[in-house]
């Protein structure tokens, strides 16, 4: 009996290690707290406590019961790429790099996340440098991340 509790015990360790690298979560949620439906609306918001939802065993926080049910009925439309991470630094390093939840760009229909502090904006390096070009390079490396 002790074997069995001890292999669940180390699946659920890798389960949950496996999420975290494969997720960006910042404060406990995906996006840092920030409601990933309101990106797509141009305005990107701190989600709201009353409005949490797990998905693919992360959380998301929403602003509004509207924006939470827009989440439920098509997830995949509002997930950010590369599992939160920042965008540039998946490309050209691929790295996992974290990001400030403020810094973002809708391209395609999809959202992107980047790395900002005072001295270094990714998001102004990856407009620069073809942005086409770059995701199809992060697209690969995040392929190659995924099976690590």
């Amino acid at each position: 009996m002790k074997e069995i509790s001890l292999y669940i015990l180390l699946f659920v360790a890798i389960t949950s290690y496996s999420q975290e690298a494969t997720y960006n979560i910042q404060d406990g949620y995906i996006a840092g707290g920030y409601d990933v439906v309101t990106y797509f609306e141009n305005n990107p918001i701190v989600g709201d406590n009353k409005f949490v939802f797990k998905y693919d065993n992360v959380s998301f926080k929403f602003s509004t019961e509207r924006t939470l049910n827009l989440f439920k009925h098509a997830p995949q439309k509002y997930m950010p790429q590369y599992g939160g991470w920042c965008a540039y630094a998946i490309a050209l390093k691929n790295k996992r790099v974290t990001v400030n939840p403020n810094t973002y760009e809708i391209r395609d229909g999809k959202l992107y996340l980047f790395y900002n502090t005072r001295l270094i904006n990714t998001h102004k390096k990856w407009l620069s440098k073809k942005p086409e070009v770059l995701i199809l390079k992060a697209n690969d490396n995040w392929s190659t991340i995924l099976m690590n």
